[in-house]
């Protein structure tokens, strides 16, 4: 993750030190303000990463795990096809998408498989894919938004 955050700053011509760093309080109206796909895909991830690091550090197989991991991956759906309605980082791209699409669309596609590994009782392929989302999908991804110039940024540091 760090190369991709270093190439990002190398290439950002100094804008970082534009847009400045404040520490204060949030600024939540800037989230009230923005598109209705944008609400829904945060509200989905927040539920997503909150439900997540209960069933992560909870005991596996037990009704509340099951039915708190449907919880999670009705969030973790609904956080990945939000995201194809949201078109800020490449607007004129292809259709508004851009490379990080292409985490969403696997999302679609692993998440039924790994409800899948875990209802053929496969318990390894289940957690190596379930964790893998929840790092890859909600950890990595939620770290670039984070980056300057992007909507979390602004909420919580401009």
């Amino acid at each position: 993750m760090g190369v991709p955050l270093v190439a990002y700053l190398a290439a950002d011509g100094g804008r970082v030190a534009l847009l400045g760093f404040n520490l204060r309080a949030p600024d939540f109206s800037l989230l009230a303000a923005a598109p209705t796909a944008i609400q829904i895909h945060v509200a989905a991830a927040l539920t997503a990463l909150a439900v997540g690091i209960v069933l992560l550090a909870g005991i596996k197989g037990t009704r509340l795990h099951r039915a708190l991991g449907w919880t999670w991956v009705l969030a973790m759906g609904t956080t990945a096809v939000s995201s194809f309605f949201i078109h800020e980082i490449n607007p004129g791209g292809p259709a508004g998408l851009s490379l990080i699409h292409l985490l969403s669309g696997w999302t679609m596609v692993g998440l039924p498989m790994a409800v899948y590994a875990a209802r053929r009782h496969r318990v390894q392929t289940h957690r190596r894919a379930m964790t893998g989302m929840f790092v890859g999908g909600l950890i990595v991804a939620g770290l670039f938004t984070f980056l300057p110039g992007r909507l979390m940024w602004a909420v919580f540091f401009s």
